[in-house]
């Protein structure tokens, strides 16, 4: 049975269905591996519920290519219908493949009421749709759903308030059979309470998570989905996380995995070599060309982390800095180590030095790592890379030449922290 739903009739009558999970902004960000991958490790968690609806922006720009694309992604992955939301990036072919674009769900229990307001602006004949709803005596739990979401307490990014007014007046005589508002748009996720009816922001579907405001950082917040469900006589909700490893049909098999990896290897050491090349043609004053092969440097980076993240199982984000400590801690006591012993037993002086100089700045890495798993902060002002063997020192133990090759401190790339608590590359 085909996923994605080309929404004909304006009032649709599903009377097994008793949940439905929402999927909020999977392909404003652009359609690549890694937003895709959260798209797929979503559709996955929505396959609990009896339908899914993407609640706007599932493709970057409203070409046919990409809504091709994100149709047949969605096919191949989802296991429960896909009905779609029309989004701000969702312009152009949108009708010819999710068809209305103001519509009714009747559902078992409760009624979702999609309205368009892509343009900032819902459309008449939605809050038409949505006042003839609201009429009905057997319809008393309504959730009305839209992309950009209505005044709140959270951010400025939202549609005027004359607009949210005219959603009012259509609402007003039934407002008592409101009790979701749901919205998409924002890359991040909050509730609210506007007009006396709770607001549901979700964003969270493969777009990169943003700060919303000071107390709704990126950082504290995961990629996610949300679950409405009937019990007990009303209409819950719950968010579910996604994490980074949520989608993992790639990775169990094991042919492809071997294969991935060796196309990962091979896109990193073009990745080096591009760099390195574009380090002995700046050291000859020769600026384009070295800028040339930085740009092929970053395309092959991009490509194996392509790649590389449809197999990747990454630890939670925020325990993430202890593992990592844990891989460094390793290669500084056993590993480097043990080579830079066995090159030095069989005369690899050149080989021995660069174990030799990576197992020093080991020890750094660890410390710093440990430390940012603790305080959740890097602790230092600044960081700074010896371009010549690798050691990094921080602002506290910089010195005039690299403790470890002797290279000249003018010589050192600096990551200064900014105002706004990254680290940038001067």
């Amino acid at each position: 049975m085909k996923k994605i739903q080309k929404v004909k009739e304006k009032i649709i009558s599903l009377e097994q269905v008793e949940s439905i999970g929402v999927i909020g902004d999977p392909g404003c960000d652009g359609l690549g591996t890694y937003n895709m991958k959260v798209y797929a490790g979503a559709l996955e968690k929505s396959s609990k519920d009896d339908i899914t609806l993407v609640v706007g922006d599932l493709v970057p720009a409203g070409t046919k290519s990409y809504y091709k694309r994100i149709c047949n992604f969605s096919e191949s992955i989802a296991q429960n219908p896909v009905y779609g939301l029309r989004g701000n990036h969702d312009t152009g072919a949108y009708e010819e493949y999710f068809g209305r674009q103001n519509y009714v769900l009747m559902l078992k229990n409760f009624t979702v009421v999609v309205l368009d307001n892509a343009m900032r602006r819902f459309e008449e004949e939605g809050l038409e749709l949505l006042e003839e709803i609201l009429e009905r005596q057997e319809v008393e739990n309504v959730i009305i759903a839209f992309h950009i979401p209505v005044p709140n307490h959270f951010i400025q990014n939202c549609v005027s308030t004359e607009e949210f007014i005219r959603l009012q007046k259509a609402y007003k005589k039934h407002k008592d059979k409101v009790k979701y508002l749901l919205c998409g748009h924002v890359h991040s996720k909050f509730e609210d309470v506007v007009d006396g009816i709770p607001l549901i922001c979700t964003g969270g579907g493969g777009a990169m998570i943003e700060d919303v405001s000071k107390e709704i950082r990126a950082a504290d917040i995961e990629h996610h989905l949300v679950h409405f469900y009937w019990k007990d006589g009303k209409i819950l909700y719950r968010f579910e996380n996604l994490w980074d490893n949520c989608y993992t049909k790639e990775a169990k098999d094991p042919i492809l995995r071997e294969q991935i990896l060796s196309t990962v290897q091979g896109e990193l050491m073009a990745h080096l070599r591009y760099l390195m090349h574009a380090d002995r043609a700046r050291r000859r004053g020769m600026e384009e060309v070295a800028l040339m092969f930085e740009a092929l440097a970053s395309s092959e980076y991009y490509h194996a982390r392509n790649f590389y993240s449809t197999i990747e199982r990454p630890p939670v984000f925020s325990r993430a800095s202890e593992e990592f400590a844990k891989t460094e801690e390793y290669e500084h006591n056993h590993y480097y180590s043990m080579m830079e012993k066995y090159c030095k037993e069989q005369g690899h002086s050149l080989a021995e030095g660069s174990y030799q100089s990576a197992l020093e700045a080991e020890k750094v890495h660890g410390k710093l790592l440990q430390k940012l798993g603790k305080e959740k902060r890097p602790g230092t002002e600044a960081l700074y890379v010896c371009p010549i063997c690798g050691y990094l020192m921080t602002e506290e133990t910089k010195l005039d030449r690299c403790p470890s090759c002797g290279a000249p401190g003018r010589e050192f790339q600096k990551y200064q922290l900014t105002d706004n608590n990254k680290i940038n590359k001067i």
